[in-house]
């Protein structure tokens, strides 16, 4: 979630009197930075990961999980015990949106040689056990993306009731202020979203339609005429930013060498971000409901769209400036680098006046649409005493997994396939739009097994130094570039097809086979690898699957779509006994635990 500044939180009346000053100075912020550092070459790829978690607590007499709101205590001992009593501690801890919630990360950023992979599982792991340490008796911490029950009645304990009427942050008639972090940043964010967008946020996920799930399913809210309004037959109502970043991911992040080639690897990954959505497809249910998605990352953009019926085009432009297309947390409106220029098919607004100071500054087009484009919206969260600034010196997701050991495989994989796309000069990048159209394929059920994604054909086209604005600049004709991707299984994309295309997975091993590395890390990347291998194959499920399978075998389960206490209940003590290693499930990891064989220069992957 980043850091939390101190201060006082203004509202969004207050807030708004101020943005066009905060815009202003945004720019001057940003300016100052990027002369500062756009020379700057050479720089050590350091790279690290951020995992989110819940503290869940188990009623075993009632057969009941919730979710505890002791985020903040457990935090602030774990801070204390750790990174202020020793500088070098491995492990960080910081603050998330629910007060349930936590969020660890490595003491240090990892660096640039291939033995740091053989280190990511047992951090995570240390992370776990210091969390878990903390706990009371029948608590646990747990890596799920989505908590089944969120937002049903007693999810919480202390259990509270949610406040819908004027002066909650949310209103929600799901969601307990009291599930909110206390820092006030959080909960001024959700009040502010809701003033600015005029309305309480509206998500609408579709519903599982089982053999006796209603149809239509329509769910009454005869006492909220707002509720009434926004909800849509056949699918689960949720009205709070909670639903969405209440939810748990596993996220990565770089340090590129130079300027250039950051903005090179941003457009690459834009590409594989649907890919890998789907392949680590965690979370199915949502406010007690099965649902007809895999992944939450329409939730969680719905859960923050704080733009006014006027800028989604419900309505006439009159109060507002412009229309936008999408939620401030949605996927990406154009690639920054050279070679993504003649690919940006996304219409892009922008501030022209924003746009034309940078240009003046000496800003590339590229880099100047976009940060004109990031400015069409206001700041929603604005601290008194942050307000005038000296602008020199001041500038203010995956789906998780159960276990350590997926969480591993999947930052491995990522940054490995940074590590070949800089190596290689590969080239992933298709029309943006197409991207698009990926990201909503990615969320839907079984994406992994039945969707196919756009994808490029030649990803080697690129040649020469791609990283530095070689490519891209002779430009192609429309027909061409749809000669350059077709439509791809997960399965294609990640393990090749004869004839179609060689497959990642493949190419990560033959960088392998070029790189000097010590037996132990050899084999730990394989073994991550396998596991995002037959993930994608089908052989393994994906969370989501397993979890779909779990609830439909249960004994309470009546094929109606909905998922009880007692279910709930049997669904996480399994999830944590699985996360800590208390007992095996062949059906989501295999036997992935088991170190793969190694024998000189051979490596014998093809055990189970």
């Amino acid at each position: 979630m980043g850091l939390l500044a101190q201060g006082s939180p203004l509202s969004w009346e207050e807030t708004k009197r101020h943005a066009d000053h905060v815009r202003r100075h945004g720019i001057l912020q940003f300016l100052h930075i990027y002369h500062a550092v756009k020379d700057r070459h050479k720089d050590v790829l350091k790279w690290g990961d951020e995992v989110e978690y819940m503290l869940v607590s188990f009623d075993h007499e009632n057969k009941k999980v919730q979710l505890v709101l002791s985020g903040e205590e457990v935090l602030e001992t774990l801070q204390e015990k750790g990174e202020r009593s020793n500088p070098n501690h491995p492990t960080l801890w910081r603050p998330e949106y629910g007060s349930y919630m936590i969020e660890g990360t490595p003491g240090q950023p990892y660096g640039g040689t291939m033995s740091e992979f053989n280190t990511v599982e047992d951090n995570m792991r240390k992370r776990r056990k210091e969390a878990t340490s903390l706990l009371e008796e029948n608590q646990a911490l747990c890596t799920i993306t989505s908590f089944p029950r969120l937002g049903c009645p007693g999810f919480t304990l202390p259990e509270y009731k949610p406040n819908p009427v004027e002066g909650g942050a949310s209103k929600s008639l799901f969601f307990p202020d009291e599930a909110i972090n206390k820092h006030p940043r959080f909960s001024t964010l959700t009040r502010n979203i809701r003033h600015r967008r005029g309305e309480k946020v509206v998500i609408n996920v579709p519903i599982f339609k089982d053999k006796n799930t209603p149809s239509p399913f329509i769910e009454a809210f005869p006492e909220d005429e707002e509720a009434a309004r926004a909800s849509k037959p056949d699918h689960i109502y949720l009205d709070a930013m909670g639903f969405g970043m209440g939810n748990c991911c596993l996220q990565v992040t770089f340090q590129a060498c130079s300027i250039s080639e950051a903005r090179y690897l941003y457009d690459q990954l834009a590409t594989i971000c649907p890919i890998v959505m789907a392949l680590s497809a965690a979370s199915p249910f949502y406010r007690g409901h099965v649902s007809d998605i895999d992944c939450r990352w329409g939730v969680i953009s719905a859960s923050v769209d704080d733009r006014t019926r006027e800028e989604r085009g419900l309505e006439p432009l009159k109060n507002n400036s412009y229309r936008i297309s999408k939620s401030r947390y949605d996927s990406i409106d154009s690639y920054l680098s050279k070679c993504g220029e003649k690919y940006n098919d996304i219409d892009l607004t922008i501030d022209k006046e924003i746009y034309e100071q940078l240009r003046r500054e000496g800003i590339d087009h590229l880099l100047a649409q976009h940060v004109a484009h990031l400015f069409i919206r206001d700041p929603l969260t604005l601290f008194e005493e942050k307000i005038h600034l000296d602008d020199a010196n001041e500038s203010d997701h995956f789906e998780v997994q159960l276990t350590d050991f997926e969480n591993s495989a999947y930052v491995v994989f990522v940054v490995l396939l940074t590590r070949v796309i800089l190596s290689y000069k590969l080239d992933f990048l298709i029309p943006l739009s197409k991207v698009d159209e990926n990201m909503k394929v990615a969320q839907k059920r079984d994406a992994v097994l039945r969707g196919l994604f756009y994808f490029r054909k030649d990803i080697c086209k690129a040649g020469g130094n791609a990283v530095v604005d070689s490519c891209g600049k002779a430009q192609s004709s429309p027909e061409l570039a749809q000669e350059e991707y077709t439509l791809m299984s997960i399965d294609t994309i990640i393990n090749g097809k004869e004839g179609v295309f060689p497959g990642l997975i493949p190419i990560l091993n033959s960088y392998l086979e070029n790189m000097e590395v010590d037996v132990d890390t050899r084999c730990s990347i394989l073994n991550y690898l396998k596991l995002i291998k037959k993930r994608a194959s089908g052989e393994l499920m994906t969370v989501a699957r397993w979890m779909r399978e779990f609830v439909a075998n249960h004994p309470d389960y009546k094929q109606d779509s909905l998922i009880t206490d007692e279910m709930n209940y049997s669904l996480m003590m399994k999830c944590n006994q699985i996360a800590t290693e208390l007992c095996e499930c062949p059906e989501l990891l295999g036997s992935s635990f088991r170190k793969v064989k190694y024998s000189g220069n051979k490596t014998d992957s093809s055990s189970n």
